[in-house]
């Protein structure tokens, strides 16, 4: 595939061409035309973007050495428009030019060879052949990619006719299975030689910068994630934008919004077991006031009660009326909630009984161990419902 318009020129953004083969692969249409500007996905790089006819491109892949188009509808054969989505593809372009700077540079002064890339929609990542990195090791490797990227080292695809040609300073991580033919090699002028097939910028400096953001373990290796090109800029810009937004709410500066976050949520925490005991307590009041009515079937309707209140009412009840039910109800938007509760002395199912109310209030729900809970978009049949529970669980 290297004579292929991507290869030849990888900034070509639009192809007149010819479909040479059409057919159809699970409901979705495919063509292979005679030649294309369309990268199929492959040691990496994922596949391109754009249109073809009237068609979209939604996936490109290899098959039997031909490139594969995926599509949104079917062409026909004969010529074809295609046109790129550049600045996808351009995006590919510096993430997999970065790629080979910072794997050339930990292999070459660190001694970290890579053994894993990956591009990701919005960041990539490396596996480096070393069991941790530390975070100055880290800052010196940052330093050293952006001085090779501000040197604007020509970026040159080459052929090499024989494989022997691999020998010695050419990188070769891992070639496709149905690579045939030549090998194309992809030289940063006095860095790096590695044998790829991906499309790459003319210069180290199209990079323009990469950032790295931290590592984690990996297969007994170290994953790198960073960052290079315009992506760099965009992934600033959203900080700034939040970054500005959380300035604002807590009113501090860069400096104070860490210390000030952690207090917050500790705050947050405190008021939450707070919250917890005042819930049990009231919960424990409510079940005490209700327990003392005289039907075997205890019905309440608690107003600006959530469901895990409603639950914890019922299971207070079930411990003080043991061979007694209730039926819980709470209006709430968009819908209201309810809990059936059956105490273990009873002789109520309560999946049984829980699904009667259920179907009365025409709602959903489920539960087991004494508890049924669920929600219902009208709660003002309640009363009427009510009514009959206790021929309904059959203590009436």
């Amino acid at each position: 595939m290297a004579d292929l318009a991507f290869h030849r020129d990888p900034y070509l953004t639009e192809l007149e061409t010819e479909v040479v083969e059409v057919g159809e692969t699970d409901d979705r249409p495919w063509a292979v035309t005679a030649d294309t500007v369309f990268y199929p996905e492959s040691g990496g790089q994922p596949a391109d973007r754009g249109v073809m006819g009237a068609a979209r491109v939604v996936d490109v892949q290899r098959r039997d050495g031909r490139v594969v188009h995926h599509l949104t509808e079917p062409v026909h054969p004969g010529p074809i428009h295609q046109r790129l989505d550049w600045r996808r593809r351009y995006d590919h372009m510096q993430q997999h030019s970065a790629q080979h700077v910072l794997t050339a540079v930990a292999d070459v002064w660190f001694g970290w060879p890579t053994t894993a890339f990956h591009l990701g929609d919005e960041v990539c990542d490396i596996e480096l052949d070393v069991p941790s990195v530390e975070v100055p090791r880290l800052a010196e490797l940052e330093d050293a990619v952006a001085r090779e990227i501000r040197d604007a080292r020509p970026i040159i695809a080459r052929i090499l006719d024989e494989r022997g040609e691999l020998e010695g300073d050419v990188r070769a991580r891992g070639l496709p299975d149905d690579l045939d033919g030549p090998l194309r090699v992809i030289e940063i002028e006095g860095l790096d030689r590695n044998a790829c097939g991906g499309t790459h910028l003319r210069s180290t400096a199209e990079i323009g910068c990469l950032a790295l953001l931290g590592t984690e373990p990996m297969r007994g290796g170290t994953r790198l994630r960073w960052v290079a090109g315009d992506r760099v800029r965009r992934r600033l810009a959203r900080w700034e934008t939040r970054g500005s937004q959380l300035r604002t709410l807590f009113g501090a500066s860069d400096d104070e919004l860490a210390a000030i976050a952690e207090m917050k949520l500790a705050q947050i925490k405190d008021l939450n077991r707070r919250l917890a005991r005042r819930t049990e307590e009231l919960a424990d009041a409510v079940a005490e006031n209700l327990a003392h009515g005289p039907s075997a079937v205890i019905t309440a309707r608690i107003e600006g009660a959530d469901i895990d209140l409603l639950r914890r009412i019922g299971s207070r009840l079930n411990r003080l009326r043991p061979a007694g039910a209730a039926v819980l109800t709470s209006a709430g938007s968009p819908d209201g909630v309810f809990v059936v509760a059956v105490g273990p002395e009873s002789g109520i199912d309560v999946a049984m009984a829980g699904d009667a109310v259920r179907m009365a209030f025409g709602g959903t729900g489920g539960g087991a161990k004494g508890i049924y809970q669920g929600t219902a978009p009208n709660l003002d049949r309640a009363d009427v419902i009510f009514e009959g529970l206790e021929a309904l669980f059959g203590l009436g």
